[in-house]
């Protein structure tokens, strides 16, 4: 009978990478919030769709940062 693969070391890519993403939504919120002074004078529809993909496009950098996390590259 063979052994059960020992516990791997926990990595020190997950905390920083769970920090990375604190920092990247803190950054991003940041930033919508500094532009929402302009946007608040664009007619409701557009500011929908602003706010829409400002929702959206934050999570574009989370696929390679979870890649990189779980296996420590950054592309595939």
């Amino acid at each position: 009978m063979s052994q059960p693969p020992a516990d791997p070391q926990p990595s020190w890519r997950k905390p920083a990478g769970m920090f990375l993403i604190l920092a990247l939504i803190a950054v991003w919120t940041g930033i919508v919030v500094s532009v929402s002074p302009w946007v608040g004078t664009w007619p409701v529809l557009v500011q929908a769709v602003f706010y829409l993909a400002a929702g959206i496009v934050w999570i574009l950098p989370l696929k390679p940062l979870l890649r990189w996390m779980e296996l420590g590259k950054w592309r595939g």
